[in-house]
């Protein structure tokens, strides 16, 4: 087949595509690769459900591919049945996030338009200067306004300050005590996506922390379409000296989970794995639900957090569920819950996020229509007013660092 499938893509410049992972020659992930690099659209990946098919797949989501779905099986009519009615959503899917993320490209430009449209009168003697020169008088001029609203308006100046000082007397506080292992650095809560490889610095997997039982803080995170990429990108940002678990439910048939999971554990600085029932949470892990399976996280007579896998029957179309999931938090009064919806077709973990909020749960977080592969799952949690934090995919996982942190 060699390079037929470029070829194709640059005569009849689809606007989606499906990508088998395997193909002679030229393999599914390299066309994606170049796809990608040449003129990104929604590719959906037909995937093996072998191993090493599985591996390929969370590779090409990665790498960018929009979804996937299993390739049927010849013999069973019914199989090929389901994967093309999955096709045929999956297709929809892909040209509703591509038209949407269409209107929110041109709606950005104009609002930058906009914003570039009314700028501060110039000066007369600026006229004759170039456009660098200008950029810089613009900025003094409003440096100096600053400045004067600042002396003048002093006390809305202070907004912020309460959580600065609640956060320098934590660390005095810490300071005093003993026990080192609660002191936590804060390197990527006092950073923006800059801070990416701060991760680097800290050897993952070397600090144990206080057991399951004592917990302060447990983390929910739901996702689907785009989730796997969202997901490296969430994870690598989170310290290995993390002082809380984390609870991941992405939508994925069974054993696909496996695979996803000891992919992200090469890149986490948390030690990564796919949940087990009644596996003990412990700070800096991060559990994923098994595909085919809810997990739900429940407190033992012991005092520890553990993790439930059920076939109870599908939530919103889905097992796992982030619904499922989210609701299990509701008893668990005695942790600080937090809990972030990242990408994801449908509205699975809105309702759920609404009653944690509902009851006192004010650390939510999702990710914004800027960096979503498909703005649904969050869009939903938004438009019930149970989001604190409408973020671009980089700046969450230092935004829950932080508020993590905060409590200590």
């Amino acid at each position: 087949m060699g390079g037929m499938p470029l070829t194709k893509v640059k005569a009849l410049d689809p606007d989606v595509i499906t990508l088998d992972v395997e193909m002679p020659e030229m393999n599914g992930l390299d066309a994606l690769r170049l796809i990608m690099e040449t003129g990104p659209r929604p590719v959906i990946m037909l995937s093996g459900i072998n191993e090493q098919g599985m591996r390929e797949t969370i590779l090409a989501l990665e790498a960018g591919a929009f979804d996937f779905i299993r390739k049927p099986s010849i013999s069973n009519a019914l199989d090929i049945e389901q994967v093309r009615s999955e096709l045929m959503k999956q297709l929809n899917a892909a040209m509703q996030a591509k038209q949407r993320r269409a209107l929110w490209e041109e709606e950005e430009q104009r609002r930058q338009g906009a914003d570039i449209s009314v700028p501060l009168s110039p000066k007369p003697s600026d006229k004759t200067l170039n456009k660098k020169p200008q950029m810089k008088e613009t900025r003094q001029t409003i440096g100096g306004a600053e400045e004067r609203v600042k002396l003048a308006e002093l006390p809305r100046t202070r907004v912020p300050r309460p959580e600065e000082d609640k956060l320098a007397r934590a660390e005095a506080s810490d300071a005093s005590k003993p026990r080192r292992k609660k002191v936590d650095r804060k390197p990527v809560a006092d950073s923006s996506s800059a801070a990416l490889p701060e991760h680097e610095i800290h050897p993952p997997r070397e600090v144990k922390l206080q057991p399951s039982n004592e917990l302060t803080d447990l983390v929910a995170v739901g996702c689907s379409t785009g989730g796997p990429r969202a997901l490296k990108a969430f994870l690598e940002q989170i310290p290995g000296d993390f002082c809380a678990p984390i609870v991941i439910v992405q939508h994925m048939p069974p054993n696909f989970t496996k695979s996803l999971a000891q992919r992200l554990n090469s890149f986490s600085p948390l030690e990564v794995m796919e949940a087990e029932q009644g596996m003990v949470l412990e700070p800096g892990k991060a559990y994923i639900a098994p595909g085919g399976s809810h997990m739900r996280v429940f407190r033992s007579e012991s005092g520890a957090f553990q993790i439930r896998v059920s076939q109870d029957e599908t939530r919103n179309g889905h097992r796992p569920s982030v619904d499922v999931l989210f609701e299990s938090l509701l008893p668990l009064t005695m942790v600080k819950r937090h809990a972030v919806l990242m990408t994801g077709m449908g509205s699975d973990g809105a309702r759920m996020m609404k009653k944690l909020y509902d009851t006192g749960v004010n650390s939510t977080f999702a990710e914004s229509e800027q960096t979503c592969v498909v703005y649904g799952m969050p869009r939903s949690a938004v438009e019930l007013g149970c989001v604190n934090h409408v973020l671009p995919l980089h700046d969450i996982a230092p935004r829950l660092v932080r508020a993590v942190n905060n409590g200590k």
